[in-house]
């Protein structure tokens, strides 16, 4: 039997004293007698270290209830959360996530339950969420593996959702984006700085990855078929030509998430070549896969214009998607330059469908808007 005891001594409670303010509690001897009382001023650290020789302590009640009043005092202070931050705040719980999966520090039941959060956020605003996917922001390369598959999970859950598909088969499908390169995880990261080819070794690991990923979940107590076979053949292609099996009929969601993770691929810049435009991926996607309606479905979920990509107007401004039109193709965009395409503070809102304003088309060279702040184009959103 364990017994607490209602005796902190005093090095364990150093985050809670500051010098020369005020005690928050009193401070007693190894005797239990009293050595400074609440509100006595701690005067410098020689004097903490004198109390420490003296074997001094506090009361368990007392510090716990200071630490809850400091805890909630800096809730308060803390800003707002926004809806950013808390993107920000799921990749980083995803890199935990995928970190104890591949160690086998937690069960595969932890991915549903991290799908439903970004399921949550997604439906919060989906066009913030499809902005963070395509926009031009940080060149993380290190977390190239995470925001990939994070990414592709924002784009399959928006396609499932306009093909009308159950919510069971959303979630598969969901996971197996949060998940189908688990075995490659670092590979990707090594391979978004790499400026030479893929390496004899490299290829070896990218075309085992699909089969070893299905391994690795199947170790961590997945049993979802739907998910695990998505995983097995997502580099599969109707009519044979993929891999690893080279098999010619491939499942639907299978299909949906090759897509995803296509496109994605090419929008996503590496160290040594630039990202493609949106519009050229989704024109190569439907050139590879013409009249293929789950190609389509995902064309048709991100739009022409998707939120994030930028774009020139009539106007001569450069500015970027912020808002996927109801109908049509006639985005409302946020500017990041002025009329004579020069980038500048100052950010208007335009709806493109006004002919003054009207899309010319995406901006190929993107290296003057190398980085956009969703904080700017958006304002703040609450998290």
């Amino acid at each position: 039997m364990t017994v607490t005891s209602d005796r902190i001594p005093l090095p364990q409670v150093r985050d809670l004293l500051r010098i020369g303010h005020p005690l928050p509690f009193r401070v007693l001897d190894s005797q239990g007698r009293l050595l400074l009382n609440e509100g006595h001023v701690l005067a410098d650290e020689a004097q903490f270290e004198a109390l420490v020789e003296r074997g001094a302590w506090a009361e368990r009640a007392l510090v716990e209830a200071e630490r809850a009043a400091q805890a909630e005092a800096a809730r308060k202070k803390a800003p707002p959360q926004s809806l950013f931050d808390r993107w920000e705040k799921l990749l980083w719980e995803f890199d935990k996530l995928t970190r104890a999966l591949i160690r086998r520090q937690t069960p595969g039941s932890a991915v549903p339950a991290f799908f439903a959060s970004l399921q949550a956020l997604v439906d919060m605003d989906p066009d913030v969420a499809l902005f963070l996917c395509v926009r031009p922001g940080d060149r993380r390369f290190a977390l190239y593996g995470l925001t990939h598959m994070l990414h592709c999970a924002v784009v399959v859950t928006l396609t499932a959702r306009h093909l009308g598909w159950p919510a069971a088969q959303e979630t598969a499908l969901g996971c197996a984006a949060l998940t189908m390169n688990l075995a490659t995880l670092e590979l990707q990261a090594t391979m978004s700085e790499q400026d030479t080819p893929p390496t004899a070794r490299q290829l070896e690991q990218i075309r085992a990855h699909p089969e070893a990923t299905v391994q690795l979940l199947r170790a961590a107590g997945v049993d979802d078929e739907a998910w695990l076979t998505a995983i097995a053949e997502h580099h599969e292609q109707l009519g044979g030509g993929g891999y690893p099996k080279g098999l010619a009929e491939v499942g639907e969601l299978a299909q949906v998430l090759r897509a995803a993770d296509v496109f994605m691929a090419k929008i996503s810049p590496r160290a040594k070549r630039p990202q493609m435009t949106p519009q050229m991926a989704t024109r190569q996607l439907f050139q590879q896969r013409p009249g293929d309606p789950l190609a389509m479905a995902m064309i048709k979920t991100v739009g022409v214009h998707p939120p994030g990509c930028l774009l020139r107007l009539s106007s001569g401004e450069i500015a970027v998607a912020i808002r996927r039109p109801a109908k049509g193709t006639n985005p409302l965009v946020a500017t990041l330059s002025d009329q004579a395409g020069k980038p500048i503070g100052a950010t208007h809102r335009r709806d493109t469908a006004q002919p003054e304003f009207a899309v010319q088309g995406p901006l190929e060279d993107a290296k003057a808007f190398p980085r956009v702040l969703p904080e700017r184009v958006y304002g703040w959103i609450p998290g």
